[in-house]
């Protein structure tokens, strides 16, 4: 599985905007795109306006499709002006779970 790690600082009075706008991404993402498995929104305790992104692929090119999706496409649209910087990002392959427990899990994502 192919996995990537965002950072993203967002501008003073914007965190809150950023992270309501960023559930519709992560929600399409695992309901919509069948090689996604994984998409966590998270934020820093100690900085408010930093935020990560966690999100597993079947493989790069279902990461290239998921740039493609309306609910991306939208997100970014939305977010982009909140930016404070450059974006970080990291690209990992994934160890644990395997392949099968990353594609079992999926299911389990969708009840929020």
């Amino acid at each position: 599985m192919y996995a990537i790690f965002v950072t993203i600082n967002i501008k003073d009075g914007h965190a809150d905007e950023f992270a309501a706008a960023s559930l519709g991404d992560g929600q399409g993402s695992v309901r919509d795109e069948e090689n996604c498995f994984r998409f966590d929104i998270l934020r820093s305790p100690d900085n408010p306006n930093q935020f990560y992104l966690y999100e597993v692929y079947a493989n790069r090119e279902a990461h290239a499709t998921h740039r493609e999706q309306p609910h991306y496409v939208a997100w970014r649209s939305a977010v982009e002006h909140m930016f404070e910087g450059d974006l970080g990002r990291v690209e990992m392959e994934t160890v644990f779970p395997s392949d099968a427990g990353w594609k079992a899990q999926k299911p389990g994502l969708v009840n929020w």
